[in-house]
């Protein structure tokens, strides 16, 4: 199992544990991605509530940190996650 060990054995529900292997597969090597909420929903075949949750179940078990990201405008952009 590897890396990937302890998520596997966790008690976080199916839907946090497909949004971390998303975030993992597109992360790059300092673990950082910032795909939106409606590609990885569209992508996983899952609703954006259910992406939003799942988020908020990694943050919660501390496998990622989200960092707001802003355009010159100041208008929000894509989130910055951060995976452990």
């Amino acid at each position: 199992m590897g890396y990937f060990k302890a998520i596997y054995t966790s008690d976080l529900p199916h839907r946090a544990i497909a949004v971390y292997m998303y975030l993992y597969d597109r992360a790059d090597k300092e673990g950082k991605c910032w795909p939106a909420i409606p590609t990885i929903a569209r992508e996983l075949g899952i609703s954006r509530s259910t992406v939003k949750r799942a988020l908020d179940d990694l943050i919660k078990a501390g496998y990622l940190k989200k960092e707001f990201r802003y355009r010159e405008n100041g208008s929000h952009t894509s989130n910055l996650y951060i995976l452990f």
